[in-house]
């Protein structure tokens, strides 16, 4: 038996309603609707599933995709032991044998022959077929998969099939408009209001430098690690320089601009 109370969001994670999302979200898993989260890095995808899983108290398992997932390492393998031989389920087969909410956190990374492996637990039939072990897996009735992913960096290449896309309802995600982005800042950060102020402009002008040199602005995930920095008595110049510059560029001229943006502001 799995213990399902380690996979129980035990306290309330801090997130801030943009819209009417919470209501959105809710009436999906009240019909266990799959659900497709779409925005840019950092903007509170993950952190809004994990908060959800709260208030449903709901189990949460999640998967970080990469291009290396098999299929096996989402529906489980045989494995060696001294016994011999046994099976041992992966995490998308437990979620589905507990009534976990799933959450595939970036699903483009994973091999699209990977991700087709979701398609029945996504439909009508809400099974998930275990071949190598010769069982067919009936979804428990709490569960539910929840996928998200950046379409800023959407190609040919690393985009979902539409046979996949449409099993899902989608909710698109963005950062927060600058009041509550501040607001968000200053929570997390531990900062006044000011300083989180500040980082928002910064991320501002960030954001407005994408496509013309950055593949995507500062995310609200970063203000939040300056923030903390600060807070712990790191001045503003090394802490937007480690926590907001650094990470985004490696490009000489991009990141004088960038400082040139963090010294308008400190």
């Amino acid at each position: 038996m799995v213990d399902t109370e380690q996979y129980l969001v035990k306290t309330e994670p801090y997130y801030r309603a943009v819209g009417d999302e919470i209501d959105m979200y809710q009436a999906a898993y009240d019909v266990r609707m799959p659900v497709m989260l779409k925005g840019p890095t950092g903007c509170g995808k993950s952190r809004f599933v994990e908060y959800m899983a709260w208030k449903l108290k709901k189990p949460l398992i999640t998967i970080a995709c990469n291009e290396d997932m098999t299929a096996s390492d989402l529906v489980g393998r045989f494995l060696l032991d001294i016994n011999g031989t046994k099976w041992q389920d992966g995490p998308l087969t437990v979620a589905a044998r507990i009534g976990a909410i799933c959450y595939l956190d970036e699903v483009v990374e994973a091999r699209q022959d990977t991700t087709v492996v979701i398609h029945p637990l996504t439909d009508h039939r809400r099974q998930l077929p275990l071949e190598k072990k010769g069982e067919l897996v009936n979804a428990h009735e709490d569960f539910q998969i929840v996928i998200s992913y950046n379409p800023g960096y959407q190609s040919l290449m690393k985009d979902l099939k539409q046979s996949t896309k449409q099993r899902f309802g989608g909710m698109d995600f963005d950062y927060p408009d600058t009041e509550i982005e501040i607001e968000i800042v200053q929570h997390e950060g531990n900062v006044d209001k000011t300083l989180a102020e500040k980082l928002v402009q910064v991320a501002h002008r960030s954001r407005n430098l994408k496509g013309h040199g950055l593949d995507e602005g500062m995310s609200t995930r970063l203000l939040v690690y300056a923030a903390q920095l600060m807070s712990k008595g790191i001045s503003a110049e090394q802490a937007c320089k480690m926590a907001l510059v650094t990470p985004l560029t490696d490009d000489p001229d991009m990141r004088d601009t960038l400082d040139a943006a963090v010294n308008t502001y400190f």
